[in-house]
């Protein structure tokens, strides 16, 4: 083997050189016999205690909330206008212009429908042409947005022009930004969709929960078709409809996280055992995931999908733009402060703060932070860094869900032109919680395999020891390039420092 990295530290140059054994010895509480370790740790087969309860009532009472004002609103346009009398307490918004619900729900089953083959087809071509997809998924996306930029600014729609403009350069800054790291990040993804492939069960799973989410949009769905019907103003109605896009994401986020703790667990486990056949695996793991997802661990992933996603997409993009400031120091400082901040909350709001609640069912905060801690100490930071498989997975995401929303908005167009806006944007939302749902696990294979690699690189060295070599190499990559880039700004310092003092000595 040759793993040489270790615990890295940005402001020494020896932690990057330790050796295998080194680190193997210093923070590796896995060897030859780490699966029945793993057997006796009693948290995984143990009872556990219900974490972060606050916030699943919050979630709960949320979810009750929202599902009546869903129902209200689509019944009181399903086929009797005003049928709750509702327009009373909004005549001063009336436009007389009212449709009812049943003109624009069957359009958001199409879009449902659309979504869910759209997240089907990239989940079974990921299994067959990972890396080709991904690539699509890379590139064409900025060619989309720029196509739909084109057309709105053609339709006079110039909000949505700029809109999808400014989406279309922040897409190509980015892939610009990280050219250099979609080889690594193609190959982590297609060992990572190896992994999954070879466990069925998952599948299964990832189709309960699919079905689970298309019951909720048709409720969802039923809502949004009554406020879009409804004759409420333009400002009134988009206003109803960002409130409850604001619902439906935590709530698609909450069940994608969910089947990311279910298969993050199932993941860690094969990992730790050697194999799904391995004689030391216990008895139905994948129900033993499944059991402590929905009941104990449940408050921490609700809590966790609040701020998440919002945090991990921000700190993409920082990355990505301070990697191609240049010398510009002002802008470069400001940049830095976001920076900084960002990282901080990514210490208490990261993804792999999942894998900790699936394997040992801490809460969120206490998850999340353990989990930087171990990267950080042990230097595969510097690799998660470097990796950009989570921001490849939401191009997909957002690719399924543009194509969605743009099937959605001609079929409105075709009847309904000036609902068009309405229902192609919240059908965006629709496609990617469902495009997402169906890529989660690929997300959760990832996050697991870091984890492991972490806690004993051994572990992914039994599993695919070219995989293991090809991780350790750029690994050691990256810690040098970090160490080279403190050096040099050690360097520049002292020299900034020197000539200074030059200045002020003839004064």
């Amino acid at each position: 083997m040759n793993h040489t990295q270790s615990p890295f530290s940005s402001s020494s140059d020896e932690t990057g050189t330790m050796t295998t054994a080194q680190q193997s010895a210093g923070r590796s509480h896995m060897n030859a016999d780490s699966a029945n370790a793993v057997s006796m740790n009693p948290t995984l087969g143990a009872s556990r205690h219900c974490r972060d309860v606050f916030w699943l009532g919050i979630f709960l009472l949320h979810l009750i909330l929202v599902g009546l004002a869903l129902g209200v609103l689509g019944l009181n346009r399903f086929r009797k206008k005003d049928r709750l009398n509702i327009d009373q307490y909004t005549n001063r918004f009336l436009e007389n212009q009212p449709g009812l619900t049943e003109d624009y729900w069957p359009l958001y089953a199409i879009s449902g429908a659309i979504s869910t083959v759209i997240g089907w087809i990239w989940l079974l071509l990921l299994g067959s042409r990972s890396n080709q997809m991904m690539k699509v998924s890379v590139h064409i996306l900025t060619t989309y947005l720029a196509v739909l930029s084109v057309l709105c600014f053609w339709g006079k729609l110039l909000f949505w022009g700029v809109a999808f403009a400014i989406g279309s350069g922040l897409q190509f800054l980015y892939i610009i930004s990280v050219i250099e790291r979609l080889p690594f990040t193609m190959l982590v993804l297609e060992r990572a969709v190896k992994m999954v492939w070879k466990l069925p069960e998952i599948m299964r799973v990832v189709c309960a929960f699919m079905l689970v989410m298309l019951l909720w949009l048709a409720l969802w769905s039923f809502g949004a078709a009554g406020v879009v019907a409804s004759s409420i103003g333009d400002g009134g109605r988009w206003w109803l409809l960002g409130v409850l896009s604001v619902s439906l994401f935590w709530i698609g986020a909450v069940l994608c996280n969910t089947v990311h703790v279910i298969v993050s667990g199932m993941v860690f486990l094969v990992l730790i055992h050697g194999g799904r056949e391995a004689a030391s695996m216990p008895r139905n793991p994948l129900l033993q995931s499944l059991r402590y997802a929905v009941t104990t661990s449940f408050g921490s992933i609700c809590y966790g999908s609040l701020f998440t996603a919002a945090i991990r997409t921000l700190r993409w993009e920082i990355r990505g733009f301070r990697s191609k400031i240049g010398n510009n120091e002002c802008l470069l400082c400001c940049v830095d402060f976001l920076f900084h901040l960002v990282e901080t909350l990514v210490r208490f709001f990261n993804k792999y703060a999942y894998v900790q609640i699936a394997v040992y069912g801490k809460s969120f905060n206490h998850s999340a932070r353990d989990a930087w801690e171990l990267f950080q100490s042990t230097g595969v930071e510097a690799l998660i860094a470097y990796d950009c498989s989570g921001a490849v997975l939401l191009m997909g995401m957002i690719l399924g869900g543009l194509i969605t929303g743009t099937c959605a908005a001609v079929l409105t167009r075709i009847k309904h032109s000036d609902r068009e806006m309405m229902m192609g944007s919240t059908a965006i939302l629709m496609g990617m919680i469902l495009v997402g749902l169906a890529m989660v696990v690929v997300e959760s294979a990832v996050t697991s395999i870091y984890i492991c690699y972490a806690e004993d690189p051994l572990l992914i060295h039994r599993w695919d020891p070219e995989f293991f070599n090809q991780m350790s190499e750029t690994l050691h990559q990256r810690l040098q390039h970090r160490s080279a880039r403190v050096r040099e700004g050690l360097s520049e310092n002292r020299y900034n420092h020197g000539d200074r003092v030059q200045e002020t000595i003839p004064v």
